[in-house]
């Protein structure tokens, strides 16, 4: 069991990550990975399952809202959840026997958000004329499988839920974030929630921390899901271009975050 201090600081960890992530469709379980190995002291693997575990708990929160707006409808959705399930199992299967350590994740992740996050902020600032309408840019639908299960398998690998990854390619294509954020948090929802009981399966065929740390990941997750409501609530009330603005800047300073670990 984790420490008293580990506890509080893992419920205040999630409740104010998820504040900050929900209104643009992201768990906050990507910015919550490295303060789970850098100050929490989670051991790798174990690490992965105890962000799922996080995602199962929070995710809740932001989609009961959502419900309650009915943003929750239509085939986005239902596309995401549809392909990035079998990609998470794929993935906490390379994670468990292939991937123990965190290096490869950061210099993927480093990789991709940091450009896209600069490039959303740089397009979002510029002239509205400039820009496609939000809204009309989805991808096609075997884009979107082949996007939303390549999504599922890095998921499942770290332990990310796929939404940071899923909201700002989406948003870079023009599509409003009121339709991202409802359907990237329903997908990391329900791979977590696949994810996590795959590890747990996992974990009793391969020694080691590969099981999640039960009462952290809870004290994460309890954190996560009053945060994420909130989030949710205060999502409406925000400009379009604020929020992809912020979206793009979760993505960049996480992106910068991975590069300086990965340069020390």
């Amino acid at each position: 069991m984790a420490a008293d201090w580990t506890i509080w600081a893992g419920f205040v960890a999630g409740l104010l990550i998820s504040t900050v992530t929900a209104p643009v469709g992201v768990s906050g379980a990507v910015f919550l990975l490295p303060v789970q190995l850098s100050v929490l002291g989670v051991p790798s693997p174990a690490v992965t399952p105890t962000n799922l575990l996080f995602n199962v708990v929070a995710g809740p929160g932001a989609l009961w809202r959502y419900r309650r707006d009915g943003a929750l409808h239509g085939s986005l959705t239902r596309r995401l959840v549809a392909w990035t399930l079998p990609g998470v199992m794929a993935g906490a299967a390379v994670r468990v026997f292939v991937l123990p350590g965190p290096d490869v994740f950061r210099l993927l992740i480093a990789a991709l958000l940091l450009p896209l996050g600069v490039w959303l902020c740089v397009r979002t600032r510029r002239p509205a004329r400039s820009r496609p309408r939000s809204g009309t840019a989805e991808p096609s639908p075997g884009a979107l499988a082949a996007l939303a299960l390549t999504v599922g398998v890095v998921g499942g690998i770290y332990g990310i839920g796929g939404g940071s990854l899923l909201g700002p390619i989406l948003a870079a294509r023009g599509m409003a974030l009121s339709r991202i954020a409802p359907a990237t948090l329903a997908a990391t929802f329900t791979t977590s929630v696949v994810g996590a009981a795959t590890y747990a399966v996992l974990a009793m065929a391969r020694p080691g921390p590969v099981a999640p740390d039960w009462w952290l990941g809870l004290a994460c997750g309890a954190g996560g899901l009053i945060g994420g409501y909130l989030g949710a609530r205060l999502q409406p009330h925000l400009p379009e271009r604020t929020l992809r603005l912020l979206l793009g800047a979760l993505a960049a300073a996480l992106g910068a975050l991975y590069a300086a670990q990965n340069l020390t």
